[in-house]
């Protein structure tokens, strides 16, 4: 069914750009595949040409079928001076071989005479002559116009010559943005009211939280007649950020009643703004709305007594259908419903009554506690819930014993492992070195395993992060290390946590190698 809304993420490019937010090639793969997977229409992977992980990104994304969602490529129009033809921009954004291309141009006479020193003229030729280039190249374009809503108050008439200038060269969505996110969702509906009476190409929506409002001004844009909203996941941006899609799309569905990503997606929602955090490095915001660990929880005796009686007396929505779950503070209700959602997910076949169902909940809490997550780290979960479902079945393998050491040499420091692996009633005894530590204790199981299990050869390690739990306790402090793996074929995360960050390590390796080699 087509979508009354269209969703469009840049997580993976304009969220990228706010401070503290890094992703690898890996990252922005896995991300994507989990966005895709939820149902959101466009994902925009980052600029061609700008650095070496988004065109690693494009060159992968290419060889990935995607379920949902259209790859966008992001550029500029052409620059001043330059025909379209020789633009080295322009042969980046083809050589990514999106079938969509996201062009940013100037809407504000301030930014066209001042920072691109250029005549008015002269944008409106440069946004065309783009347009129309990528889109006799086969390419679906859609227009960003920058600062759209500052350049329409300061000079109305050319602001709107600039949108119509993309769209007669064959845009098929004109993206009003609210670049400096200075503007009040008033301003915002009269500006999207006046571009719909006059364009007739599909209206979108991005906008920016300097000041608070970045989701109602993206809401106040499509009352007012835009359908295509831009933001992204848990609002990463730029500054203050952009406009959380994990606020735009539950209001669109929830609020609005109008359909936007799947319906059956919004169950997911709070597993995938956790799973993009994990992934960022960044510790989830428990107040965020929707999705946030206290957007349902309930303290003051007066609420927990009306809502034990009714649930809807002090909540708008079930939290169970943003995959969210209620909480009352002090004695806390079950986590089950996540649980059997994420079981499902990954394969396991349970009961809201099973006996292991409580004890897969409880062993989970367990484990929270003393500092695991599983939001992006969906194979050690699968492990344990393996391991509740099975019994405690007999391991595919154990380590007796490693030890790593590091030494200098010359200019250069050396790191050896040795690892005692137990396969069955076979040790194999192997040492590696590697670039650190955690590289050569890695190199080490791996080369032990490969003498029982030889396909491991073929899993590799593509991302490794550290947290540090307790800043307090200082170099004591409890360490979470999640690990991306990969057999070429898909990717996984694994999770392990202690006060030894080479055994916080060695346990998320080892879960990795124990479910490459479970997996069918």
């Amino acid at each position: 069914m087509k979508p009354e809304v269209e969703i469009y993420d840049t997580t993976l490019r304009d969220g990228s750009q706010g401070e503290g937010i890094n992703f690898s090639a890996a990252d922005k793969l896995r991300i994507a595949e989990r966005i895709d997977a939820f149902g959101i229409h466009y994902i925009e992977g980052g600029w061609p040409g700008s650095n070496p992980k988004d065109m690693e990104f494009f060159l992968q994304a290419r060889r990935r079928k995607w379920k949902n969602a259209q790859i966008a490529a992001f550029s500029m129009t052409r620059r001043k001076g330059i025909s379209v033809e020789k633009d080295d921009l322009m042969r980046q954004i083809l050589e990514a071989e999106t079938p969509i291309v996201t062009i940013v141009g100037k809407s504000w006479l301030l930014h066209v005479t001042e920072v691109l020193r250029a005549r008015p003229d002269e944008n409106l030729a440069m946004i065309a002559d783009t347009v129309r280039f990528l889109k006799d190249h086969g390419k679906k374009v859609i227009y960003d116009a920058e600062h759209a809503f500052d350049g329409f108050k300061d000079d109305p008439e050319y602001a709107l010559a600039t949108w119509q200038a993309a769209e007669r060269a064959g845009a098929q969505c004109i993206v009003l943005c609210d670049t400096n996110g200075g503007c009040l969702p008033a301003e915002i509906a009269r500006v999207t009211k006046n571009a719909k009476g006059k364009l007739v190409a599909r209206l979108g929506i991005h906008t920016h939280n300097d000041i608070g409002v970045g989701v109602a001004n993206a809401i106040a844009a499509l009352d007012a007649g835009a359908t295509h909203v831009q933001g992204t996941i848990n609002g990463y941006g730029e500054r203050t950020g952009n406009c959380s899609l994990t606020s735009v799309i539950p209001i669109v569905h929830f609020k609005m009643k109008k359909l936007g990503v799947p319906a059956s997606s919004l169950v997911k929602l709070k597993d995938l703004s956790e799973f993009v955090d994990e992934i960022a490095n960044v510790r989830h915001d428990p107040r965020q709305p929707w999705v946030g660990q206290t957007a349902f929880a309930h303290k003051g005796g007066m609420h927990v007594h009306a809502i034990d009686r009714v649930t809807r007396a002090y909540e708008h929505i079930n939290p169970e259908a943003v995959g969210n779950q209620r909480r009352v503070l002090v004695s806390d209700l079950s986590g089950r419903v996540n649980v059997l959602l994420k079981a499902k997910e990954l394969g396991f076949d349970l009961a809201s009554d099973q006996p292991e169902t409580r004890e897969i909940t409880a062993l989970i809490k367990e484990r929270e506690s003393q500092g695991y997550e599983y939001e992006a780290a969906e194979a050690s979960l699968a492990l344990l819930i393996r391991s509740v479902l099975d019994h405690n079945p007999e391991l595919l393998f154990t380590v007796d014993a490693y030890h790593v050491s590091m030494r200098r040499q010359g200019n250069e420091s050396l790191c050896e492992a040795t690892v005692k692996v137990r396969v069955g009633s076979v040790v194999h005894h192997t040492v590696a070195e590697g670039d650190g530590p955690v590289n050569a204790l890695d190199g080490a199981l791996r080369s032990a395993l490969a003498k029982s299990f030889p396909k491991i050869r073929r899993v590799a390690l593509t991302d490794y992060k550290v947290r540090i739990l307790d800043g307090v306790a200082g170099t004591a402090a409890k360490t979470r290390v999640l690990i991306s793996s990969t057999d070429g074929r898909r990717d996984w995360g694994t999770v392990g946590v202690s006060e030894n960050i080479l055994t916080a390590s060695l346990q998320a390796l080892v879960d990795s190698m124990e479910y490459a080699l479970l997996r069918r």
